[in-house]
């Protein structure tokens, strides 16, 4: 296994979580993702759905997790069902995890090979009264593929019409909103991987280097670092492109005085960190351009003194928007006369900060959340105020990781630079 994987009590603890809150006789299945086609015999990476990861630690695919915590039999109360190894598969593909190995990684005894699955259902959910099924229930449009759960959720409810059938997933983000200590070694981990990219990155930024370049820089720190490279497709954006939110091409040369911004970061184990700087390209930050940069870092910082626990999101957004109109004002982008009777529902900052501030962060870059949930000890969450303005070609954001505590957030990324100071020194080093 490439990254170290976290320790199996993560898991235990995790389903002990869900079990706690599932109605009496339930059973309760996830299903791993699908190993998605590309063209011909080609196929994708597997990328494991996260919520049965973070009830098993299993990263491999056809893999199935069946709950029942008051089966009359003990070994049922938890069974993993994986795919089982042969000659053929282990010449094309390799070996997949044997029983043993499946029980190390995940802290359940009763492993079996998937092809069981049905029979086991078949047996335990006439057991049962209620069926807890997953869905992506994330809240921005659903995509249009089939997952393995969706597909299985149909066939469920097909053959077992009559059970009284529950929705897993707001349980899921109940839990998964709360990180426990072992995802937040694991996330560290993920950052620190990201810093290194970063360091690496100050020193090889020059005009003339293409957006492509900085990016396989990136890609080579991470995957030496054992992570399987980046948690989300990288955004690196020099001059015009920096005030694109979601440029993906990064196929532009970094030119003398542009600033290049960075929306990239690595995963670790599945955790994933979320980092954005802006530098610029030929080491030296115009005076506008610095203007703008200790704009943008003046809000992070507001915003992170704020983002404190009973906080509700929207009121969180409300204020760092205020801090950020304070900022454009300063800078001579929005007048302030025009701001004391603009529209509140059409406040001017749009112009220049078109974005959320802030998200969960986890499992999934956009981790899943109860909505309007008010801020908790034990989040972790993105801060990313940035200002673009197109018409100067300037583009800055930044962006850092903290974990909300009781006395005071834990920046994960506490050690990336991020003072333009410091970005100047390193770069000119």
């Amino acid at each position: 296994m490439r990254y170290d994987p976290a320790d199996a009590q993560l898991f235990v603890r995790n389903r002990a979580r869900l079990t706690a809150k599932l109605k009496d006789n339930s059973v309760a299945i996830l299903h791993s993702n699908d190993i998605m086609p590309t063209n011909a015999d080609g196929t994708m990476l597997l990328k494991q759905n996260t919520d049965l990861y973070y009830l098993c630690g299993i990263d491999q695919e056809e893999s199935v997790l069946l709950l029942f915590p008051d089966a009359k039999n003990k070994k049922d109360r938890e069974i993993l069902f994986i795919r089982e190894t042969n000659e053929q598969i282990a010449i094309w593909e390799g070996n997949k995890l044997s029983k043993e190995q499946a029980s190390a990684l995940s802290g359940i005894e009763n492993v079996q090979w998937v092809d069981q699955f049905e029979l086991y259902l078949h047996r335990l959910i006439q057991q049962s009264e209620y069926v807890y099924l997953n869905t992506n229930e994330y809240l921005r449009p659903p995509v249009s593929v089939q997952t393995r759960d969706a597909r299985f959720l149909k066939q469920c409810q097909s053959h077992y019409p009559l059970h009284k059938y529950e929705r897993l997933s707001p349980l899921m983000r109940q839990l998964r909103i709360i990180k426990d200590a072992e995802e937040i070694k694991m996330l560290q981990q993920a950052c620190d991987i990201t810093e290194a990219g970063f360091r690496r990155i100050l020193g090889f930024v020059q005009p003339g280097v293409g957006e492509w370049e900085v990016e396989a820089e990136y890609m080579h720190e991470f995957l030496r670092r054992k992570s399987r490279g980046f948690a989300y497709s990288p955004i690196i954006g020099s001059g015009k492109n920096a005030c694109v939110l979601h440029y993906l091409e990064n196929q532009d040369v970094c030119e003398d005085g542009d600033l290049l911004l960075m929306d990239v970061a690595a995963e670790y184990g599945n955790w994933n960190a979320d980092m954005t700087r802006t530098i610029p390209v030929n080491g030296k930050f115009t005076d506008r351009q610095r203007a703008v940069y200790n704009a943008v870092l003046r809000v992070l910082r507001k915003a992170n003194e704020i983002l404190r626990p009973g906080m509700l999101p929207t009121e969180y957004q409300k204020q760092v928007t205020c801090f950020m109109e304070e900022e454009l004002i300063h800078l001579g982008l929005i007048d302030a006369a025009e701001a004391a009777k603009q529209d509140a529902s059409r406040p001017l900052v749009k112009k220049y900060f078109m974005h959320g501030t802030s998200h969960h962060l986890g499992l999934d870059v956009h981790d899943i959340c109860p909505v309007e949930e008010p801020f908790a000890v034990g989040m972790v969450f993105t801060i990313e105020p940035g200002i673009y303005i197109r018409e100067e070609n300037i583009g800055v954001r930044l962006e850092n990781d903290v974990v909300i505590e009781e006395h005071g957030n834990v920046d994960l990324m506490a050690n990336i630079p991020i003072e333009a100071d410091e970005i100047e020194a390193l770069m000119n080093a």
